[in-house]
């Protein structure tokens, strides 16, 4: 074992040994966020205080509480719980890189993806808090700042991907420096620029922008986002509403290869994903200028959109789900056991239902037509279609073969939409199914993307464990499910999907809405038949949602959907304080490690810039992320040498313990090089976290 792992380990068993944990493992104890940072500000005290464990019908976790489907509310604990550094899960923090202060795709993936990000990130926005916000527009940044402009070169020092695109493009992926704007594998030379990509990078900028509320940020990127779709909107052809796009410009490249002419060359067809996303960045799009009050461009947005919706009907079969693409010759591909190209294309599919292109009675037939194909999820996850593409552009073997990669395999991104769908739809055991698929990854830190063997195994199983962002999408689209979270410019939409064997549920974290935090709980079973918001009856609601208009809402909001019949007895609103309350300390008697040496650090700052209001910026909370991360390492090494995490192989479990250290020490070094980064700020405020950081380090 690596030595700095032995002191860590054998500090925390030492220091934590007398900590009255309670339980037989992980699941029965719980944890608070908020405590243990408190703690680990506080000083070096450990104390533990046990927290209810499951009885009966109840539920008491970190994240959730309820009566009810306990195992439901614990995967929703689970899944929340991946998003906050864990000492039993790998966690979001674990893909935090200083290089840009941002996310990473994976430690053997160093860059940021449209395609990968797009399930996960849509889906955790809503409950995502600092310092994740800043590092995930950090990593979105890497496309905004680098996109096509007609001139620039996206990677100078790579000439084989140093294209030129047109203004408006975004990517494939990007790093510092470098950003590839079409598919950079298989054969890049005949490939489309990633319209799709292009696509999904504005939902994704645009959503964030939608629930941030921020009129300064909403001004410097609504240019950004109208670039890119006058940009799409290029490829619609007049003739009937449809776009046209060349190999590998879907979002799944390159699993499309356009229309194959007669003369074995490919050119372009009618790719049906990118107008059910086009649709979904224009729905966002014309909210921002709303919220921007560029009236003009709210219609003509809107007659974009409506011309785009207009279109639609050439490309759905006549069961109601969508066909693939259409080649000008009017070759469908995609129809469901058609003598060629005989396959259902899930991504269009489910993305059409998640992102509410397709209006209910059309998503039931999308789902039904899902659920009569049992082999597009032999494992639980939806696979990218059913049976084997006829239409790519090489030969079925090697990742190209059925099952491997983007024909056949599972990719987490798309699960977290399809996830969505059966929220929309109330396919609540088809959601369970998928978190606890996700589990078995979780559990044995397989965290890996795309899974091969459709969908039941990792695409790197030579890593001694695997990580990557994708992998958080399932977890994300688990917790947003449930109250679904529709952002307009007038306001937010909640459409509650509880399952119906759930029979109260708090959800204990905010949900963000501007400026504004959301506390949600529901009661009971059915339709919605009463609101409350901190404890005032709401009237502004239906059988199936909640509407808040933005300036009625509370700065702090608690609320509480009552479900079915009459509201009977009195469920307590989340964020009233109610979390277990624990602390736990984290020295070292045997001497002052670096990673202690980094927590006396990140104490004194914190307090430091509480001391001065500046307790709630993104720089403290960068720092007790940082502690929590230390935290959570004690912790795993502590239940590691007592029995109490799942069995690992020797090399795994090395490299588990490595990664907490690794990850400590990454948001560590992050935020001294940005507060050092501060010296000749000419912002005032920086100026002075930078002359508190001096003073927390010396």
């Amino acid at each position: 074992m690596d030595s700095q792992v032995q002191v860590i380990v054998r500090a925390a068993v030492s220091f934590l040994a007398s900590s009255a944990l309670t339980g037989q493992g992980m699941l029965s104890m719980k944890y608070t966020r908020r405590s243990v940072v408190k703690a680990l500000i506080a000083g070096p005290v450990a104390s533990l205080f046990a927290v209810p464990k499951l009885s009966g019908d109840q539920f008491k976790g970190k994240h959730f509480r309820g009566r009810g489907d306990v195992e439901y509310l614990e995967l929703l604990d689970l899944a929340r719980r991946m998003f906050v550094p864990d000492p039993e899960f790998q966690n979001l923090s674990m893909l935090y890189g200083p290089a840009w202060n941002g996310l990473v795709e994976g430690p053997t993936w160093n860059a940021w993806w449209i395609q990968n990000s797009y399930g996960p990130s849509y889906c955790a926005l809503p409950f995502l808090q600092e310092p994740f916000l800043t590092f995930l527009q950090n990593s979105q940044d890497l496309w905004f700042s680098q996109m096509g402009n007609g001139r620039r070169h996206g990677c100078p020092g790579n000439p084989r991907v140093n294209w030129v695109a047109p203004n408006g493009q975004l990517c494939d992926c990007a790093s510092p420096g470098c950003i590839i704007y079409k598919q950079g594998d298989g054969r890049v030379q005949i490939h489309d620029w990633g319209l799709e990509f292009t696509a999904a990078g504005v939902v994704l900028q645009a959503e964030l922008l939608l629930i941030s509320r921020d009129p300064e940020a909403i001004a410097r990127y609504l240019p950004k986002l109208e670039r890119s779709v006058n940009f799409l909107d290029t490829r619609r052809d007049t003739k009937n509403n449809l776009f046209l796009a060349g190999p590998a410009a879907n979002l799944l490249a390159p699993s499309y290869a356009g229309w194959h002419r007669p003369d074995g060359t490919y050119g372009k067809a009618y790719l049906a994903g990118l107008s059910i996303t086009y649709i979904a960045a224009l729905d966002r799009l014309i909210e921002l200028e709303k919220l921007a009050g560029a009236i003009e461009k709210v219609r003509l947005y809107t007659e974009r959109r409506n011309l785009a919706r207009k279109g639609l009907p050439r490309l759905v079969t006549e069961e109601g789900y969508f066909v693939k693409s259409l080649d000008p010759d009017g070759t469908k591909h995609g129809v469901f056991g058609a003598r060629q190209h005989g396959y259902f294309e899930a991504t269009v599919n489910h993305d059409a239902i998640a992102f509410r292109v397709v209006d209910r009675t059309q998503a039931e037939k999308i789902y039904a037509k899902i659920a009569a194909i049992p082999a597009l999820r032999p494992h639980d996850f939806i696979i990218t279609n059913y049976p084997s593409l006829d239409d790519m552009y090489e030969e079925l073997k090697g990742i190209w073969r059925f099952g491997e990669w983007v024909n056949g395999g599972a990719w987490s991104t798309c699960e977290a939409r399809m996830i969505m769908g059966y929220y929309r739809l109330g396919k609540y055991e088809d959601a369970r199914r998928s978190m606890e698929k996700l589990l078995t990854f979780a559990r044995r830190f397989r965290m890996d993307n795309p899974l091969t063997d459709f969908g039941n195994e990792v695409y790197q199983p030579n890593q001694v464990i695997n990580l990557t962002y994708d992998a958080f999408g399932p977890a994300a689209a688990f917790v947003r499910g449930l109250f679904e979270y529709l952002y307009a410019a007038e306001g937010l939409t909640l459409v509650p999907h509880i399952p119906p064997g759930i029979t109260e549920l708090v959800q204990l974290d905010p949900v963000r809405f501007g400026q504004k935090r959301l506390y949600l709980s529901a009661a009971g079973s059915g339709s919605i038949r009463a609101v409350t918001v901190n404890g005032q009856i709401w009237r502004s609601f239906n059988e199936s949602s909640v509407f808040l208009p933005y300036a009625a809402t509370p700065a702090v909001a608690r609320i509480v959907i009552w479900l079915g019949g009459r509201p009977r007895g009195n469920v307590p609103a989340a964020g009233d304080g109610e979390k277990p309350q624990e602390q736990i300390g984290c020295k070292s008697p045997m001497g002052v490690t670096k990673l202690m040496r980094e927590a006396t650090i990140l104490n004194s700052l914190v307090r430091r810039l509480e001391t001065h209001g500046l307790g709630s910026s993104y720089e403290a909370a960068h720092a007790r992320l940082a502690l929590e991360a230390i935290a959570a390492a004690c912790q795993r090494n502590k239940l590691q040498a007592e029995g109490k995490l799942e069995r690992l192989s020797v090399a795994q479990q090395i490299a588990a313990a490595q990664s907490y250290l690794d990850t400590s020490a990454r948001l560590f070094n992050g935020l001294m090089s940005v507060l050092s980064s501060y010296e000749k700020s000419k912002n005032l405020q920086r100026r002075k976290m930078y002359r508190i950081y001096l003073a927390s380090t010396t």
